[in-house]
């Protein structure tokens, strides 16, 4: 069933009934390698109905599915965590699922989570990082995400390191990063890139935190990136400053790097969240009961991996590459041939 669930989405299918349909139409070469039921002594295989579709998506383990079907970040250089709602699957007085998701910079899924409701992502940053092997990793998160506890976690647990982005939702801290003596940083690093319609100059000026009095565990270096946004089409142009905590020396990590890194966080915003969300469809979808948002969030997630490590930079143009032969090149990528 899982498989069939995974050919279909490859496929392009977006929800129960779409994988029902492609099970429904798939001829029986295709159900026999996919291990589908035979219903009678000639050997007749049959097809799952929608409703078995919604059934077991539903009920299937969401973490197990997500460690089934995720990739190993053993041996990455970074790995981004970020949340995103699932907002179609409102209803009612029940909020969306919301689903903290780990990519990493290679532009891989590696594991989800559903974030329970009336608690936070913050509760589940350690749930979800804590079965894998991160030694030498460097993890990056949003400003939600600069814990003290996160921090213990990452260094002392998992011999990993961290780059968090201090915002004005901790005020003290922030104040405290932005009174420094930024005049007198040597270690600077600058950067320019255009694309999705803006240019974008980032300066990024490094302190070492020794003798600063900066009260972060492990905290190591701090990064101070001022970006420059112009809007090609208005003109208008926005400038922010972020600052950056780090585990990592400046053996380590030089200025560069840490731009890099810190992009790196863009990653799983853009490659993920916004392709599943463009391709899939996923923010107008209707899948609301059981574990059926975070399972079929999680599908969406193994075929964006699987179209990339075939070589398909863009996932809407692989999809439609599918779709031109169902079940024969979904089964093909996923080597049931």
């Amino acid at each position: 069933m899982l498989l069939i669930a995974c050919s279909a989405v490859l496929a392009g299918a977006r929800s129960f009934a779409a994988i029902g349909q492609w099970a429904r139409n798939a001829p029986q070469g295709a159900l026999a390698r996919l291990g589908a039921r035979t219903t009678s002594v000639f050997a007749v295989r049959a097809a799952p109905s929608p409703a078995t579709v919604r059934r077991i998506i539903n009920a299937t383990c969401p973490g197990g599915l997500a460690d089934l079907l995720g990739a190993d970040p053993a041996g990455s250089d970074t790995l981004a965590v970020d949340g995103k709602s699932a907002r179609g699957s409102r209803s009612g007085d029940s909020p969306a699922a919301h689903l903290l998701a780990a990519m990493t910079g290679a532009e891989t899924a590696v594991t989800q989570l559903r974030v329970p409701d009336k608690t936070n992502e913050i509760t589940c940053f350690a749930a979800l990082l804590e079965p894998y092997d991160l030694s030498g990793v460097t993890v990056t998160a949003d400003a939600l995400h600069t814990q003290r506890a996160h921090a213990h976690f990452l260094v002392e647990q998992k011999q990993a390191h961290y780059a968090f982005t201090v915002k004005k939702n901790q005020p003290i801290l922030y104040t405290q990063l932005k009174t420094l003596p930024w005049d007198k940083a040597t270690a600077k690093f600058y950067d320019r890139s255009q694309g999705h319609g803006r240019l974008e100059t980032r300066v990024v000026q490094v302190l070492t935190v020794t003798a600063l009095g900066i009260d972060f565990p492990h905290a190591a270096q701090v990064a101070k990136i001022i970006r420059h946004r112009t809007c090609v089409k208005t003109g208008r142009r926005p400038r922010e400053t972020v600052y950056v905590l780090t585990d990592l020396t400046s053996r380590q990590a030089s200025p560069e790097r840490l731009a890099k890194i810190v992009r790196s966080q863009w990653t799983i915003e853009n490659r993920l969240r916004f392709v599943r969300d463009t391709a899939f469809a996923e923010d107008a979808s209707k899948v609301r009961t059981g574990h059926g948002p975070e399972n079929m969030a999680t599908l969406r997630s193994f075929a964006i991996n699987r179209l990339r490590a075939a070589g398909h930079a863009n996932i809407a143009a692989g999809l439609r590459e599918m779709s031109y032969e169902p079940f024969r090149r979904p089964l093909a990528l996923l080597d049931l041939t």
